[in-house]
């Protein structure tokens, strides 16, 4: 009996979850300057989310152009995310409120590695299959924020309650999106080139994700 995709998915990603682990340790060790690094977290979060639902529309677009027969199913989960993840690009900007961060519409610059993440992405989209964008959602939606995270940081930096509501209800959500993604893969008849196309998307995900962490985890000064 063949595995379920999603399973050997999770098997090749289980090779590069130490490092994410260890990058996600470092981010929110509590020494040095937590409130700067998790501001900078903030800002980083929000460049990327802001790019979530305009890929999710440009990968159920992409589907509309595909002969497989189960293109417009695919399409129909990317359409449903989109709605879902909509404004939460916004959540992000009111915790950076709440934490006291000058909110303007002079915005810091994406750090490269978000571009980078996201870029990738836009590529696959349109020059590889859709589908593997579904290696990227299967990594970020993986690493959802531990339940006691945004107590922790709340009680770490003394920023208020407000800062963490981003953190406290992704600690939720992710994992419900999670188990939709991995559905899809499931449910999915991909071509054994097109489980590659999710996979190599996946585990580049994961590598660009372990980088930002520990760039964002750095405590001597860049952005802000």
């Amino acid at each position: 009996m063949s595995i379920p995709f999603s399973r050997a998915l999770n098997a090749r990603l289980a090779l590069v979850t130490p490092a994410l682990h260890r990058a996600s340790a470092h981010l929110w060790r509590p020494d040095g300057d937590l409130t700067r690094r998790y501001l900078r977290y903030l800002w980083a979060m929000h460049a990327l989310t802001t790019a979530s639902v305009p890929l999710l529309e440009c990968a159920a677009a992409a589907c509309a152009r595909l002969d497989d027969p189960w293109a417009p199913s695919l399409a129909a989960y990317f359409t449903e995310h989109a709605k879902e993840e909509r404004g939460h690009d916004a959540w992000l900007l009111a915790d950076l409120v709440a934490a006291g961060e000058p909110v303007g519409p002079e915005r810091p610059l994406a750090p490269p590695l978000v571009v980078e993440l996201a870029g990738a992405q836009y590529y696959r989209i349109a020059h590889r299959h859709p589908a593997a964008l579904l290696g990227y959602l299967a990594v970020l939606e993986g690493q959802a924020p531990s339940p006691v995270l945004a107590g922790a940081l709340a009680a770490r930096t003394g920023l208020p309650a407000a800062a963490f509501r981003t953190v406290r209800d992704h600690a939720h959500l992710d994992t419900e999106h999670l188990a939709e993604v991995e559905r899809q893969l499931d449910r999915l008849p991909l071509t054994s080139d097109q489980q590659t196309e999710v996979a190599v998307s996946a585990l580049h995900t994961a590598g660009i994700l372990a980088r930002l962490f520990h760039q964002l985890a750095a405590d001597t000064g860049g952005q802000r």
